[in-house]
């Protein structure tokens, strides 16, 4: 057994890959917005993809080969998993990151974790304390105090293709690849697993990114653009994903997703700091509701597997 020393380093290490994988992942909200102009949210997310692969794939391919067995007999599984987590979550944050502000964008994905758990209920028949439906309930506030900017009425008139509503889509096509990661197969290595539903979700991608580039003239990205595709391959990509899984295996994936809510603190800052964007009191209330919602929600949670 682990003394009290080794189990304190294990927490420590734990919160520090997990906080680690958050500033990642805000980051590329960031990269989303200052690419709006200079590169299609199919291309940003093809590339994205390319990068990632091309990383990973040195490191896991033997793995992969070992675990294929496993792999194909869930071929249907990984094929949703792909789907939803690779080619429609990403993609979909690059299409609203046209429009949305960095913080928007990180405040709306930060309530994932509601959804998860609407859906665990739905498919999992997962029991609701009333502490975790006040803390969905109030978490699903501040979404709608964000996305009608502090006037919930105008939920009446909002137009369907908006970017805060592509971000919403986003957020629940994440759900629900977090449902199908909780049952990934027995014995299929975590490197495995990520770059099999990379590749899988790059080829369902392929087809639209060869149609929306089929008339646009072919062009050299400039520096900023390479680095840009470079940060959400090789960072947003691998090193978050590695990061994220590892810190699940020492902390567990209760402790880890409170870091996870930082997001929008991180986005905002850089938004404010890198991109000019301002922090408006929506973004503040909204952020506040959504984090506190979702603490209550995961204390609510806690509290009933104890009993």
């Amino acid at each position: 057994m682990e003394d009290e020393a080794t189990r304190t380093r294990r927490a420590t290490a734990g919160y520090a890959l997990a906080l680690l994988a958050t500033v990642v992942w805000s980051g590329n909200f960031l990269v989303v917005r200052g690419l709006s102009d200079a590169l299609s949210p199919v291309s940003l997310a093809f590339w994205r993809w390319v990068v990632a692969i091309a990383v990973l794939a040195p490191f896991s391919w033997r793995g992969l080969r070992e675990d294929w067995p496993a792999l194909r007999a869930h071929g249907r599984y990984l094929a949703l998993t792909s789907l939803l987590g690779v080619s429609v979550f990403n993609t979909a944050i690059y299409v609203a990151g046209r429009t949305v502000a960095a913080v928007d964008l990180s405040i709306i994905a930060a309530s994932s974790p509601v959804f998860v758990i609407l859906l665990t209920r739905v498919f999992h028949r997962e029991p609701l304390g009333s502490g975790r439906l006040a803390g969905v309930a109030l978490s699903l506030g501040g979404v709608i105090w964000l996305v009608t900017d502090g006037q919930p009425e105008h939920l009446l008139h909002l137009a369907l293709g908006s970017g805060d509503l592509v971000m919403l889509g986003a957020a629940l096509s994440f759900a629900g690849y977090t449902l199908l990661v909780r049952q990934r197969p027995a014995g299929v290595r975590l490197q495995s697993f990520a770059l099999s539903s990379f590749v899988l979700g790059l080829v369902f991608l392929t087809p639209i990114y060869l149609w929306s580039a089929w008339d646009l003239p072919a062009r050299i990205p400039d520096t900023p653009v390479l680095l840009a595709i470079l940060y959400v391959g090789v960072f947003a990509s691998v090193v978050a994903y590695l990061a994220w899984n590892a810190a699940i295996a020492r902390i567990g994936p209760s402790r880890a997703a409170v870091v996870y809510y930082a997001i929008p603190v991180f986005s905002g800052l850089g938004g404010w700091l890198l991109l000019d964007e301002p922090i408006s009191a929506a973004d503040a209330v909204s952020a506040i509701l959504i984090v506190a919602g979702i603490v209550m929600a995961n204390r609510q949670g806690r509290e009933m597997r104890r009993c």
